[in-house]
């Protein structure tokens, strides 16, 4: 048993009402005079309506009473009471440690305390906890919508559903575990396909003695982006909203991928057909294929562990700011310095400040090709404070950016499992529900 005391600075008076409650078996005393100013909650209303002895009302407050011992009796959490009693003595709410705060608001919704009184820490962490909820509750409703089966649906809406299926979730069946492995394979061949056919020895001379890439790696090229397309178009075609599937971040990276090959085929013929100027068609076919290193993003769709160094990225913007911010003041401040202590050296190549912002990147990055380096004494020193202060300036952000990707990481490994635990408690929880009716039919 612990009482609450009453705060030092009023009186005690002889007839003040009192109440003895038992929380979850802890069984404490408290005040009237405390209690009362939060005259709504359920605890002020208790002693007012104990010292006026109403039985039926006392029942509806409590979960039994002991008329005895005066002594009221609550299913509830301890733990969560003693914070619960905070809010009579401070006008504000902590939510201890090891306390669940969606379970604690469940708590102050029964002891009729407003949400207001939560303190400011605690709100953002309930709204943080709220938010994860909301992720398990968007994840577990995408894992039903893939094992439900929809009877009425019709023959081409079945069709549809399964090709989603098939080319969007590796982990719904073999088949589609296979397409999801082809499919990172051809991104890994055509990569190095792209690489290997800038080789000057494994290219081939044209008609006109100029090296091209060779015809063998041309036609792998062709069945990599021929397969790239059909899985775009089926992922296009079976896609519930095709508008949304189109904007999609990671399906425009799909779609620069691709168009370029196409683009750089119609160029082509264009220029053989002498439609255009042939050293244009040239241009904009080099241009294009530059744009094939674009197919490379295509592998943060089949990984995971991509897509959550990017979304660590994004709240790490700060930081990076920070960063580049630190590094701009640097280099702007250091080669205007440098500059400055160079023009006196009469073989000196700092040409001007623009110029010399090229050795301030270089130097506080502790990069240092060499190319451009500061000859006199001041200059040397300038140079020896600018990468000191390069490296303080890149090792800060880094501890919180990768703060940031752990925390992240993890808490998408902690979402994913507890979306899976919620699914198997369904499960377990409908075919108990049938087992219990098929029981009461057998009865009947």
């Amino acid at each position: 048993m612990w009482t609450i005391p009453k705060p030092r600075y009023r009186r005690c008076e002889e007839d003040e009402p009192e109440i003895t409650v038992n929380i979850g078996g802890v069984r404490v005393v408290l005040f009237g005079d405390v209690l009362n100013r939060y005259p709504e909650s359920r605890l002020a209303e208790l002693v007012n309506c104990s010292s006026a002895h109403n039985d039926e009302f006392i029942s509806s407050l409590c979960d039994d009473f002991d008329p005895g011992r005066k002594e009221f009796y609550f299913d509830r959490d301890p733990d969560a009471f003693k914070c619960i009693m905070d809010v009579y003595y401070f006008d504000e709410i902590h939510i201890k440690r090891g306390i669940c705060p969606i379970c604690f608001i469940k708590e102050m919704e029964f002891w009729r305390i407003d949400q207001s009184v939560l303190d400011d820490c605690c709100k953002s962490y309930l709204s943080e906890k709220e938010g994860e909820l909301k992720e398990i509750a968007s994840k577990v409703k995408v894992i039903l919508e893939d094992m439900e089966v929809n009877q009425n649906a019709t023959n081409i809406q079945q069709c549809q559903r399964f090709l989603w299926r098939l080319m969007e979730k590796p982990g719904s069946s073999f088949p589609a575990r296979v397409i999801a492995i082809a499919s990172f394979l051809s991104i890994l061949v055509s990569a190095v396909v792209m690489c290997v056919g800038t080789i000057p020895d494994l290219q081939v001379a044209d008609a006109e003695g100029k090296l091209v890439e060779h015809p063998t790696l041309e036609a792998i090229e062709t069945a990599c982006m021929l397969w790239f397309t059909a899985e775009y178009l089926l992922r296009l075609a079976s896609s519930p909203n095709k508008l949304h599937f189109a904007l999609s971040f990671m399906n425009v990276v799909d779609f620069m991928a691709i168009i370029p090959f196409y683009v750089v085929l119609s160029l082509t013929y264009l220029g053989t057909t002498s439609m255009m100027e042939l050293a244009n068609v040239q241009q904009a076919v080099q241009a294009l294929r530059i744009m094939r290193i674009a197919r490379i993003f295509k592998l943060a769709r089949h990984s995971s562990g991509l897509q959550t160094l990017t979304y660590a990225l994004k709240r790490s913007l700060k930081e990076l700011g920070l960063l580049l911010m630190y590094m701009g003041v640097g280099i702007f401040v250091f080669s205007a310095m440098g500059y400055t202590m160079e023009q006196s050296h009469p073989e000196t190549l700092f040409r001007s400040i623009p110029q010399s912002f090229w050795w301030a990147i270089i130097t506080m990055t502790t990069v240092g090709y060499g190319d451009i380096y500061p000859k006199t004494t001041l200059g040397k020193c300038n140079a020896a404070v600018s990468f000191l202060c390069g490296v303080i300036a890149i090792a800060l952000p880094i501890h919180p950016i990768i703060n940031n990707f752990v925390v992240f990481y993890n808490k998408q490994k902690v979402l994913e499992t507890a979306a899976k635990h919620e699914v198997e408690l369904m499960e377990l929880k409908s075919v108990g529900d049938h087992r219990r009716k098929d029981s009461d039919n057998d009865d009947a």
